[in-house]
């Protein structure tokens, strides 16, 4: 998307790079986009028809904290959320993330009107009931949050609030001027990403010498990658994780609800999250082999696809029409989900698919469907999926879209089939197997 390639591009077509009929499809596409979004003066869009006023209505705005509160994935939980704000009298926010505006939005945003930081919607949640105490305690990166002082000028300020509180809530994590592109002028790193996957700065201590006080502490993750937050989760000093990603503009506000139980957290992890380092290949290495859940063969510390919530969910009477087809058969997949807890909860049903007898590389599952719910408590659900022929296709070495017969494995369930979800969430996946017959068959893309 960067404008200096194009001055390249004529270089490329008289080399025989490139042909022009590849450089006419390219701009046909981006003209088209530019007449839907009315972008050229001199066509008219359905965009245009649309008043100022809508600009952060009141709809929107629900709508985005909505979207926020969806999105959080509870980690770890022993029980300590949802808050009740009857049981503290006074809350500690700590952390260079708990008053940061630039942690809500990301490096790619527009401006609005308002913005709500963790410590101001924790704020506005809980009023004049409880005191709370505030300290950045560190910065995200450096080594110390004033120029003229020494490292970890923070840490005594941090460790009184703790002290002095009932509840301490952690606010850590990453912002923009940390991960982002390569080159991106508001980046810290020349690199234009993370180091590692280690807490930055002095986090990771900060967050081990507060937990050794001893009071409940929730530790809130605000970024847009993946981290290492193993001691976190193996410690009995932190009660509970969120990762609660740059949730928008007025994304404290959101944060604060979902602490103190106005509504459950709903998000599934988008993508794994290593313990480690030392799990991921070398940078340069793009065989994805040990990469993403599709051909990760170590233990990961959150899986793509978990997530807790407020509310346990069960899964009941899953069945499947058949256990053999031809290749181009359908196959129908039923199971009974069931709120059996007193929040609302969204939840995300997933279906993995196994080509169990591939002749090439596969990867070891593959998300082929998924559905979100919203069940009330108490309620059940009845959910259908269809897995079509292009649910059971690989890729071979040809590059060659096609299905082959033998045996798949097919689950469904709230997460992954693995050892970790099942670890995590206290719950198993149902699984099938079936067997396709006939030959192989290329198939569309």
């Amino acid at each position: 998307n960067c404008g200096c390639t194009y001055e390249k591009l004529i270089y490329a077509y008289k080399a025989g790079l490139v042909k022009e009929e590849t450089i006419d499809e390219a701009v046909t596409r981006l003209m088209e986009i530019r007449l839907r979004l009315g972008t050229i003066p001199e066509r008219k869009s359905k965009y245009d028809d649309i008043p100022y006023e809508v600009v952060e209505c009141k709809e929107h705005i629900k709508l985005a904290l909505d979207a926020a509160k969806d999105s959080f994935v509870l980690l770890k939980n022993d029980g300590l959320l949802p808050l009740n704000k009857k049981d503290y009298k006074s809350i500690a926010v700590i952390g260079p993330n708990s008053d940061s505006r630039r942690a809500l939005i990301g490096n790619y945003e527009g401006l609005s009107s308002e913005y709500i930081t963790v410590l101001e919607g924790i704020r506005q949640v809980v009023g004049d009931d409880i005191r709370l105490f505030h300290a950045e305690g560190t910065h995200l990166w450096k080594d110390r949050i004033h120029v003229i002082s020494e490292p970890k000028d923070g840490f005594a300020e941090a460790k009184i609030v703790a002290e002095h509180s009932d509840l301490v809530v952690m606010c850590l994590g990453l912002d923009a001027s940390i991960e982002g592109e390569e080159g991106d002028e508001g980046n810290q790193f020349g690199s234009g990403d993370k180091p590692g996957l280690k807490l930055t700065g002095c986090q990771q201590e900060l967050l081990e010498e507060i937990a050794k006080i001893g009071k409940p502490v929730v530790l809130l993750v605000l970024s847009g990658s993946a981290l290492d937050l193993s001691w976190a989760q193996e410690s009995n000093n932190v009660n509970a994780i969120m990762q609660c990603w740059y949730p928008g503009a007025r994304g404290g506000r959101a944060i604060a609800e979902v602490l103190f139980g106005k509504a459950s957290p709903g998000g599934k992890m988008p993508l794994t999250f290593y313990a480690s380092d030392d799990d991921l290949p070398d940078f340069s290495d793009y065989s994805m082999e040990n990469r993403t859940y599709r051909y990760f063969k170590g233990t990961p510390l959150y899986p793509f696809g978990y997530g807790l919530g407020y509310s346990k969910i069960d899964y009941l009477f899953a069945s499947i029409d058949k256990d053999k087809g031809a290749i181009g058969d359908t196959f129908k997949l039923k199971v009974d989900v069931k709120n059996t807890g007193k929040y609302t909860q969204h939840e995300a049903v997933q279906v993995y698919v196994t080509d169990l007898e591939a002749t090439t590389r596969v990867p070891i599952r593959s998300l082929r469907k998924v559905k979100c719910l919203e069940l009330e408590p108490g309620e059940t659900k009845e959910v259908e999926f269809t897995l079509f022929a292009r649910d059971f296709a690989i890729i071979d070495e040809r590059g060659k879209c096609i299905i082959e017969p033998g045996k798949f494995k097919i689950s469904i369930g709230g997460q992954q089939p693995d050892d970790r979800s099942k670890e995590l969430m206290g719950r198993e996946c149902d699984i099938f197997e079936i067997e396709l017959t006939g030959s192989v068959t290329e198939v569309e893309y």
